[in-house]
């Protein structure tokens, strides 16, 4: 299996422990004299399931990106670190240049006039820079999860 393949299935397994965890609220308790939609027991088996596979698959997924290798890389962990922190920037400093940039309309000469602290221009071409970063490893992520086989 590739690791593209379990990342999928880790996310499809999470989604069926988030239902299953409604079907279990949803059969948790009942009017006296009344059955539960589904039986709890039952349920309950099938988390022992899922979690077992879950684990199985962040066990698999975690080893393989710790030792696979990404151009320019250490490992696909570091880059993973890489690209979170290039998407923290990025928010931050849109978020920045957004704040920066904002026009403030004045009524008369007599109001307090904000200037911007920053070169707006040159913040625009560092945040394209960090999505163009971004993206660019991003690409290579998914190239490496595509040509990486899981280790279990």
């Amino acid at each position: 299996m590739k690791l593209a393949e379990a990342l999928v299935l880790r996310a499809d397994t999470k989604k069926r422990l988030e239902q299953l965890r409604g079907r279990l609220n949803a059969s948790a308790l009942v009017q006296e004299g009344e059955a539960p939609p589904e039986d709890p027991r039952v349920l309950l088996a099938e988390l022992e399931t899922l979690t077992a596979d879950f684990e199985r698959l962040v066990i698999g997924i975690n080893r393989t990106n710790s030792s696979a290798s990404i151009a320019g890389v250490e490992s696909l962990t570091v880059a993973l670190a890489r690209r979170d922190a290039l998407d923290v920037k990025f928010s931050v400093l849109n978020g920045f240049l957004e704040a920066a940039s904002s026009r403030v309309n004045r009524y008369s000469r007599t109001e307090i006039k904000l200037v911007s602290t920053v070169d707006v221009a040159a913040l625009r071409k560092q945040l394209d820079e960090v999505a163009r970063s971004r993206r660019d490893l991003d690409s290579s992520i998914q190239g490496m999860n595509w040509a990486t086989d899981l280790l279990e």
